[in-house]
């Protein structure tokens, strides 16, 4: 997955918003919480792409070739995973993470910002 297509996908996800930081990642954000973050190519063109992730999903991904535990934030308790590359992740999948990240961050939010921003009102 290129930083284009990355992009792309997160910009079709509701109440989001992106912005460059911590030295050129993108960033994308749903009411201000991150909920991905695509980075640290190391000159490849394809982005590492992190993403919150269920418990159950952190204890499988996490042993999987081409994920790992998240820099910075899984060393901090935090269930964030890092796919490095599609060895086992392909970009479908990635896209379903990246679309339960969204979801698990919302959550998280107050329901006043969720029923602002048009969330989980089901």
């Amino acid at each position: 997955m290129t930083y284009d297509e990355f992009n792309t996908f997160c910009e079709t996800l509701p109440a989001t918003s992106h912005l460059i930081q911590w030295g050129g990642s993108h960033v994308w954000k749903v009411g201000a919480k991150v909920f991905a973050i695509g980075g640290w190519d190391d000159g490849t063109g394809s982005p590492c792409v992190t993403f919150k992730v269920s418990e159950l999903a952190y204890d499988i991904l996490r042993e999987q070739p081409g994920c790992r535990p998240a820099p910075y934030l899984a060393s901090r308790g935090m269930k964030w995973i890092q796919r490095t590359d599609s060895t086992t992740l392909s970009d479908n999948d990635l896209c379903d993470y990246l679309r339960e990240s969204h979801r698990i961050v919302s959550l998280g939010l107050p329901k006043k910002a969720q029923k602002a921003l048009g969330l989980n009102q089901d």
